[in-house]
């Protein structure tokens, strides 16, 4: 049985997902998965987990809905917040990590306004 090495599998998922380094053999699924499309809700998801995690014993306290309420939100939506600021600069880190340049986050957004960022070099840049 030929098991795939393009792409992580089981518990290499979960350490790679929590900051450990990919072998070379994977640095294709490494880029997409920190650059490509998707990228930002997979990782805002990843943090998410082990917030949750630590939370839902809160929602088994004897109390009211509302106290429940009052005792998970604030912890969630701050952590949540933090994790959508500070997306970029996280996977900027992750993918010098793994030896890929750090501007490919900004990628997509280049490809999807490259009509306008040639209209300003072409206005802006072309003079002297």
């Amino acid at each position: 049985m030929s098991k795939d090495d393009s792409r992580p599998h089981g518990w290499q998922y979960v350490k790679y997902a929590y900051g450990a380094k990919m072998p070379a053999s994977m640095i294709d699924w490494v880029r997409n998965d920190l650059a490509g499309p998707g990228a930002t809700v997979r990782m805002v998801l990843r943090w998410s987990i082990p917030c949750i995690i630590l939370l839902i014993p809160m929602l088994f306290t004897p109390a009211d809905w509302l106290i429940r309420a009052n005792m998970t939100i604030p912890i969630l939506l701050p952590y949540l917040f933090f994790s959508i600021a500070l997306n970029k600069v996280y996977r900027r880190y992750r993918l010098t990590q793994h030896g890929l340049d750090p501007n490919l986050v900004n990628q997509q957004e280049r490809v999807k306004n490259a009509d306008m960022y040639e209209e300003y070099n072409r206005k802006y840049r072309g003079r002297a």
